[in-house]
């Protein structure tokens, strides 16, 4: 483990779990309102999302499995991965409780519709710890604003029960994406150009988690971008913030990019 000190992984991984545990932890079964169920209008275009949503979440085997095996050697980032795995978790599960406690999925179907999903396996984006750390700052960031504008449409279609789901999922994504920010700047401080490249490299072959994997996922992708989620969206309230949070310019990006592309073409030359 090279990338960054373990004692300032340790330190940054303790802040995350302390505020954690004294703030922001919930319970999908006291926390919710779930005596609203019954009296939820069915909407299907906010199923389908929260439906493509669960699955996503629900490769959290994959997730913890991947990520565990490339910083196992890392106390603070390892069991800061483990206590990641516990709350997409919970993720999956309340979004999966919402859809048939409603109604608007049997338990059978959603049993058949994880099972057609999970028979696929997802796999590491990207080689190594630090590329990683920016990828999951980017889908972090992404899934947050995913979430918020979800709990709005739920909100605005009078599913307040949806709308919490949302709020308190899109709390956590909020906070990991932070954690995820914090170790960006201890690289950029340790190793500003290569973390820069590393950015850069990350943030131009971007998708999200499991998009190749889930069933249906171009049909259910439309949905998502008919209430406003887009490429100009991402830009505009993910990817540039984040630079912005980390003191990067897209000057840099720019300057890192050419760099990559120029090392990607000589790798490619025939001997």
């Amino acid at each position: 483990m090279t990338y960054l000190s373990e004692k300032d992984l340790y330190r940054r991984y303790m802040e995350f779990f302390e505020i954690a545990e004294r703030k922001r932890r919930w319970s999908v079964f006291d926390d919710l309102p779930w005596d609203l169920a019954d009296r939820t209008v069915h909407n299907p275009e906010l199923a389908l999302c929260a439906e493509t949503f669960c699955a996503v979440e629900s490769y959290m085997p994959d997730y913890v499995a991947e990520g565990l095996n490339l910083v196992r050697e890392s106390f603070g980032q390892a069991w800061w991965h483990v206590n990641w795995g516990y709350e997409e978790a919970k993720h999956a599960l309340s979004l999966r409780e919402y859809l048939v406690r409603t109604g608007q999925r049997t338990a059978e179907h959603m049993l058949d519709f994880e099972a057609e999903a999970l028979s696929r396996r997802w796999k590491l984006p990207f080689p190594t710890i630090r590329q990683m750390v920016c990828y999951g700052a980017l889908q972090e960031k992404t899934t947050w604003m995913i979430y918020r504008r979800q709990m709005v449409a739920a909100r605005e279609a009078g599913d307040e029960l949806l709308a919490s789901v949302y709020r308190f999922i899109s709390r956590d994504e909020a906070a990991h994406g932070g954690f995820y920010l914090d170790v960006i700047g201890a690289c950029l401080a340790q190793d500003r150009d290569g973390t820069i490249a590393d950015l850069h490299r990350v943030s131009s072959r971007f998708t999200m988690p499991a998009y190749d994997l889930i069933p249906d996922y171009d049909r259910r992708v439309e949905v998502m971008r008919s209430i406003g989620i887009n490429r100009t969206v991402f830009l505009r309230e993910v990817f540039l913030p984040m630079l912005n949070r980390v003191g990067v310019s897209r000057r840099e990006i720019g300057r890192a990019g050419a760099l990559n592309n120029a090392a990607d073409r000589q790798t490619r030359q025939p001997l």
